[in-house]
């Protein structure tokens, strides 16, 4: 691993040697750096290149970083609405009873022992839903990239303040349980355009072409995802 200052900021970068002939770059879903250089590359030489390229490194890291929650925060409290698959939900808890949750009529009801109990017991269903909704439309949507010849991914549920998902060079794809909370076809937009950056890296024309190939529709599933979700 290595890092250059360009301006205030820091660009972090791992630099692997290859028998190729020219250098180049790559920067990831996940916001990494990867600089791949010939055998014979100077740290120098290296440096210089990623110099010259930081304002692009850059620009990549803030577009990838655009793809973020704006869900306002909920409260655990009567009748506070909460979503779930686009779907506005009344809260209503019954304390003093056996912890659970069910989808009644237009309300959350969820049954705790105490109301400290409450917050914890909400997230951990968010989270077991978001885990088997998630994995099912992967496996559904994952057939229309067989021509491109991609491993099938690893799925991984982590909470991300910026980010609705993003992408490993391993091809890992995570994603942030929130999601769960938004429609079906937002949370097949966002698997696509994970799975689109594990053909096509960087946010070039080929990629939004691949992107709008897979997914015709997926520019009506963003904008709710980031402007309709309350």
């Amino acid at each position: 691993m290595h890092q250059i200052k360009y301006g205030s900021q820091l660009i972090d970068y791992e630099l692997i040697h290859r028998d190729r002939k020219s250098l180049g770059i790559k920067v990831y879903p996940d916001c990494s750096v990867r600089v791949f250089a010939p055998q014979d590359s100077s740290l120098e030489k290296v440096e210089s290149k990623v110099h010259e390229k930081a304002r692009w490194i850059i620009k990549q890291q803030n577009e990838f970083l655009s793809y973020h929650p704006l869900t306002p925060p909920r409260q655990f409290v009567n009748g506070e609405t909460h979503l779930y698959l686009g779907r506005q939900y009344r809260l209503r808890i019954e304390l003093g009873t056996e912890k659970g949750i069910k989808l009644f009529r237009g309300r959350l009801l969820v049954g705790a022992p105490d109301q400290k109990d409450v917050e914890r017991i909400i997230n951990d269903w968010y989270r077991e839903k978001a885990k088997n909704h998630f994995k099912d439309i992967l496996e559904r949507t994952f057939p229309k990239f067989k021509k491109y010849s991609i491993p099938f991914p690893e799925l991984s549920i982590r909470h991300m303040p910026t980010r609705w998902g993003s992408c490993t060079p391993k091809g890992k794809v995570i994603l942030n349980p929130e999601l769960v909370k938004a429609p079906k076809g937002c949370i097949e937009y966002v698997i696509i355009h994970e799975l689109c950056h594990l053909i096509e890296h960087n946010h070039t024309k080929a990629f939004y072409d691949l992107q709008e190939t897979i997914f015709p529709e997926w520019k009506k599933w963003k904008e709710r995802l980031e402007y309709q979700l309350v």
